[in-house]
């Protein structure tokens, strides 16, 4: 059966776009050293028209020229249509560069998008109310601890406040008078020492002549400034 029908061959995978593109840029190429060729064949044309006189020589130059112009402006268009393919095909091949991206994308948003399901799942508003409203609690009760233990201990709780302000302004009206006397508050006046001239007893001080005597000498001593004054030593002739 196999002989008389033949066996079916398997297809060959369409060439992708990568694959096209190389093959026409391999063709590009092809036609572009072809080109080459031909503009130094021209040049050459080009060089003998120069040399040559008018005539039936240079006459023959020019149609070979011509037929070589003929040939380079045809494969100029051929390379300028393989030029326009391979821009074609660029195109699609960055077209579906995008799609391949965006679909890398959606895949990434469906799959954070599951995630982040999953973790709202185990987060709740009510949770967090009721965790601020303990943590509310918590500090209230604090407070109060805080509170009782920075209560004074042994304090009569029976104490009466006017008698105590009553008090107060009688400790202020005593020391108003205090200060009524002397200008100066007892606690602030300097202590009054004895007289110490009458326990030792000592004699009092010289009067009279030689009080005056003293007195003198006492002024004559004294210079200007009232230091003592240094004695001038007499000189002799």
């Amino acid at each position: 059966m196999k002989r008389v029908f033949g066996v079916k061959k398997d297809k060959e995978p369409p060439p992708s776009i990568n694959d096209a593109s190389d093959r026409i840029n391999k063709r590009g190429e092809t036609v572009d050293e072809k080109i080459k060729k031909l503009d130094t064949e021209l040049s050459r044309y080009r060089e003998q028209i120069k040399k040559t006189r008018p005539g039936p020589a240079q006459d023959a130059v020019k149609a070979r020229a011509m037929r070589v112009l003929k040939q380079k402006r045809m494969y100029e268009g051929q390379r300028d249509m393989l030029y326009n393919q391979t821009f074609n095909l660029d195109q699609v091949a960055f077209a579906s560069e995008g799609i391949k991206d965006a679909q890398q994308t959606m895949s990434a948003l469906k799959s954070a998008n599951k995630e982040l399901k999953g973790m709202m799942k185990t987060v709740k508003i009510q949770d967090i109310d009721n965790l601020q409203d303990e943590m509310m609690d918590l500090m209230d009760v604090s407070s109060e601890i805080q509170e009782t233990l920075g209560r004074s201990y042994n304090i009569p709780d029976d104490i009466d406040e006017e008698e105590l302000m009553g008090e107060l302004d009688g400790l202020e009206a005593d020391m108003g008078m205090e200060t009524e006397g002397d200008g100066i508050p007892s606690y602030l006046q300097p202590d009054r020492e004895p007289d110490l001239d009458s326990e030792l007893n000592l004699p009092s001080a010289p009067i009279g002549h030689a009080a005056g005597q003293a007195g003198r000498y006492n002024a004559q001593a004294e210079d200007d400034l009232g230091f003592p004054a240094v004695p001038h030593a007499s000189i002799r002739g």
